[in-house]
């Protein structure tokens, strides 16, 4: 997912999707793939839209030729309709989608193991946090259900969406949306009742670099995390 206009960012990387702004002297991307590929993914398709040409050309020059493909929007589609439209790409009925503004390095494997023992239509990773108002809150219960989404305000504790998903492609294909639609709002709030949207904890490594101090503190921290 890597269409974004990065507005928050803009005083920092102006002239730079936010997916390829430099950390730790590599594209914010580059270290996504290099993670990515470390857990056995082996295709990527890039939901594009914003700079798209950048990123098409950063794919071309560090991935090999017929590991990747581009799913490019004409004008905006939400987070939902650009995650629609690249699934049409996917061959077989699994997808791990990633946000390429957010690093979080759970276990690829252990979610698309737990997505199949559920029978699952999405199962989102889950990040444990404290003291934060960025975020709103994902409730499950002790099968892993997802019980309920709540809004953003100061929490002292609480699971947060992580950005990573693993997905059922072919019914998610199946469903009515229109062209633009979020992903978290008009998929994940509304199915989670039908009880077939799970959720993993995992206590792995996270930053957001979509805000300026989060993006210079992942400078320092990401390296760290990711090799």
């Amino acid at each position: 997912m890597a269409g974004g206009l990065g507005t928050r960012l803009k005083t920092v990387v102006s002239d730079l999707p936010k997916s390829l702004a430099p950390v730790a002297g590599k594209p914010f991307l580059s270290h996504l793939l290099q993670f990515a590929k470390k857990e056995g993914i082996q295709k990527f398709i890039f939901a594009l839209g914003y700079k798209s040409e950048q990123i098409v050309s950063f794919a071309e020059e560090n991935l090999p030729f017929g590991t990747y493909s581009f799913s490019i929007e004409a004008q905006p589609l939400g987070t939902g309709g650009a995650i629609y439209k690249a699934a049409e790409h996917v061959t077989g009925d699994l997808a791990i989608v990633l946000n390429a503004d957010t690093f979080f390095g759970v276990d690829f494997t252990d979610l698309a193991i737990l997505h199949e023992e559920l029978q699952a239509e999405c199962t989102l990773a889950l990040k444990p946090m404290q003291d934060f108002d960025r975020y709103g809150v994902v409730e499950i219960d002790a099968n892993k259900m997802v019980t309920g989404f709540s809004e953003k305000k100061h929490r002292e504790r609480g699971l947060i969406n992580g950005g990573v998903y693993a997905l059922r492609v072919e019914s998610f294909l199946k469903k009515k949306f229109p062209n633009l639609f979020s992903f978290e709002k008009d998929y994940l709030e509304k199915e989670y009742q039908q009880k077939k949207i799970y959720g993993m904890r995992s206590d792995a490594y996270f930053i957001d670099i979509g805000m300026p101090a989060d993006y210079q503190r992942a400078q320092k921290e990401l390296i760290q995390h990711i090799h």
